[in-house]
């Protein structure tokens, strides 16, 4: 009988050495997992935002006149005219933002690569535009009536430079997302911390039924008893 309570007195006491929240998937490791994921998830709108804002930047700059002539009457061309893949890839790019989100893991990461080979062929498609010889032959070709004559132009800086920053912004929010996305979490990841959430929840309510069980036995009640 003296071993029987001897034994008792061990569980309670070992019971009571618990340390709340120490257990794996306790308390304590969530808060932090979900600090981290916090983290995580600001850093990847902020990625994503950026590379949005690159591809509208893009998508603006190819709508808009690169060129300016002094004499009237004459036709002049569109970033998107003297660069016609500077439309596509930011549209492709902006896509890409949308399958970060609907991705993850080494997935993630080929989204990430194509981003970022957008971005920097649409870099290439703004160095490109305003080659001299382009310009002329786009000119000539659009202004016929004009004859053989070349018809004096020159760039206009604003356009092309907004271009070529919106193409390192594609450029760069695609590597950040091959270097990090990984660590970011998906557009599942809140059904799935609601599911653990509740999962934890169920493991600590019979945590709790077992506690007051074994309390019951170290009193000498019996917990079968219904009165």
């Amino acid at each position: 009988m003296s071993g029987e309570q001897g034994a008792a007195s061990d569980d309670a006491a070992g019971r009571a050495g618990r340390v709340p929240g120490a257990a794996a998937g306790g308390p304590l490791e969530a808060g932090a997992a979900g600090a981290g994921g916090a983290a995580g998830r600001r850093e990847m709108v902020a990625c994503l935002g950026l590379t949005a804002l690159g591809c509208l930047l893009v998508l603006l700059a190819a709508g808009r006149d690169w060129v300016r002539v002094t004499s009237g009457g004459v036709t002049v061309p569109t970033g998107g005219e003297l660069s016609p893949v500077l439309t596509p890839l930011a549209l492709a790019a902006l896509a890409g933002v949308v399958a970060v989100l609907a991705t993850k893991g080494a997935g993630r990461r080929v989204v990430g690569a194509l981003v970022a080979l957008c971005g920097a062929g649409a870099g290439l498609g703004v160095w490109s535009a305003l080659g001299a010889d382009g310009v002329a032959a786009w000119l000539r070709e659009r202004n016929v009536l004009r004859g053989a004559s070349e018809i004096p132009w020159e760039a206009v800086p604003l356009w092309p430079v907004v271009a070529g920053a919106g193409a390192a912004l594609v450029l760069a929010g695609g590597v950040l997302t091959v270097l990090r996305g990984t660590r970011w979490s998906g557009m599942s990841s809140r059904y799935e911390r609601a599911a653990s959430t509740s999962a934890a929840g169920g493991r600590e309510a019979a945590g709790r039924d077992d506690r007051d069980l074994w309390d019951a036995l170290d009193r000498g009640d019996d917990p079968t008893d219904s009165r």
